[in-house]
C-alpha cells in the first residue's frame, strides 16, 4: 500500500493515491455514498491496516483517491474519507489537502496560474477547492467552497449525564456537529485537561444522538452526528480569533480546527445574524494553535433549510511518502486499535 502523507493545520492525512477495489467499483456504477457502504463491508481492513496501529495511531486520517467512474461523476476525484471508527462523509482539512495533491500529482489538466480550481466529490457532494499554482508546484494557503451549510437546530436543551440540562447547537457542513461552549460543561477550551473535554464532548454527542433525530434533505446515509465541538463561546463577529476543539467518530480529536466544523459554525452563526456575508472570522484549533478562516460566500436553499456556502481557508503541508506492507502471516496485519 503506497500512500502520500500530509497535514493541515495539524491533522494528518493518508491519502491513498489509487485503490483498485475503489475504482472498480465506480466502473460499475456506484455512486460515492454507495461506494462508501461497499468499501466498509468488503474492504474495511485498508481502513484498518492503515488508521489503526502499529502504522496508524489514535488520531490518524486518511482519504482514499477515487478517478473517473460514477464516483467522481465529473470531478477531478473523488475521496472516501476514512478514520479510526469508520467512514465520514465529509472532511475539510482533507480537501485543503487534496487540492494541493490534486494538482501535484496531475489529476488536473492545464491547471490555471497564480490559482487553479481543483473540483472534488465527496460522499456528501461536490466541493471545490481553490489553489495557488506556480506552473510547477501548489502552494498555500488553500481554501475551499463547501456544500450548503445550514443550522440543524438552535437553542436545542438537551439532558446529559453527569452535566444536567446543556444548551447546544446542531449545524451542518457536510456532516452534522453539535456545538456547545466548553464553559457549560465547567470546563475552559484552552486550558482544561484534553481527557475531561473529551469526555464531556463525549457525552454531549451520545445525549444528542438519543435525544434528537436529524434529517438531511437527501440521504438518510448522511443524517448522522459525526461529533460534538466545544467552543470558548465567541460566537459574536469579532476580529480576534475563536478558539474551538472537535471530538469526533470514536473519541478521536481533531489537531485542526475542523474545516466541515468552520463550515457549519459560519452557517449557524450567519443564521443567528452574528455574521454577514462575506465577513471573515478566524477560527483556532486548541490542540495545536492552528487557523482556518471561514466566511459565507453565497446564501442558498438546500431542502426546507436556509443555507449557505462557505468558503474555509488553511494551510496543508506534504510530510513524506510511503509503503506500507501487509505480510500474512502476521495476526496483527489488519492492525489494531488502541486507546
Amino acid at each position: 500500500l503506497r500512500t502520500v502523507e500530509m497535514h493541515t493545520g495539524g491533522e494528518p492525512l493518508r491519502i491513498v493515491p489509487r485503490l483498485e477495489a475503489a475504482e472498480a467499483a465506480a466502473a460499475r456504477g456506484l455512486s460515492l455514498l454507495s461506494l462508501r457502504r461497499e468499501m466498509a463491508a468488503t474492504h474495511d481492513r485498508v481502513r484498518r491496516a492503515l488508521v489503526h496501529e502499529p502504522r496508524g495511531h489514535a488520531g490518524m486520517y486518511g482519504a482514499v483517491v477515487v478517478r473517473g467512474g460514477a464516483a467522481a461523476d465529473g470531478a477531478h476525484l473523488a475521496a472516501l474519507f476514512l478514520h479510526g471508527a469508520g467512514y465520514s462523509a465529509m472532511c475539510g482539512h482533507a480537501v485543503l489537502a487534496l487540492g494541493r495533491f490534486a494538482l501535484d500529482y496531475g489529476l488536473v489538466p492545464a491547471p490555471r496560474r497564480p490559482e487553479a480550481a481543483v473540483r472534488l466529490r465527496c460522499p456528501c457532494g461536490p466541493v471545490t477547492a481553490f489553489v495557488p499554482w506556480d506552473g510547477h508546484r501548489s502552494g498555500n494557503p488553500v481554501r475551499f467552497h463547501s456544500v450548503p451549510a445550514f443550522a440543524a437546530a438552535t437553542d436545542l436543551a438537551i439532558e446529559v449525564p453527569g452535566h444536567g440540562r446543556v444548551v447546544v447547537d446542531i449545524g451542518y457542513g457536510g456532516t452534522f456537529y453539535a456545538f456547545v461552549s466548553a464553559e457549560q460543561l465547567g470546563l475552559d477550551v484552552c486550558s482544561s485537561k484534553t481527557g475531561d473535554l473529551v469526555n464531556a464532548a463525549s457525552a454531549v454527542t451520545e445525549a444528542v444522538k438519543k435525544q434528537f433525530k436529524l434529517r438531511h434533505p437527501e440521504s438518510e446515509d448522511l443524517a448522522f452526528l459525526y461529533g460534538t465541538i466545544l467552543t470558548d463561546g465567541k460566537d459574536a463577529f469579532s476580529e480576534e480569533p475563536t478558539t474551538n476543539l472537535c471530538v469526533f467518530a470514536d473519541e478521536q480529536v481533531d489537531r485542526s480546527p475542523t474545516g466541515s466544523g468552520v463550515t457549519a459554525r459560519i452557517a449557524l452563526q450567519y443564521h443567528k445574524g452574528l455574521i454577514q456575508l462575506n465577513q471573515s472570522r478566524t477560527f483556532r484549533s486548541s490542540t495545536t494553535g492552528s487557523l482556518f478562516t471561514g466566511k459565507a460566500v453565497q446564501a442558498t436553499k438546500f431542502g426546507e433549510y436556509n443555507a449557505v456556502i462557505v468558503e474555509v481557508s488553511g494551510e496543508a503541508f506534504y510530510t513524506g511518502t510511503a509503503t506500507f506492507t501487509v505480510e500474512e502471516e502476521d495476526p496483527l496485519k489488519y492492525g489494531f486499535f488502541f486507546k
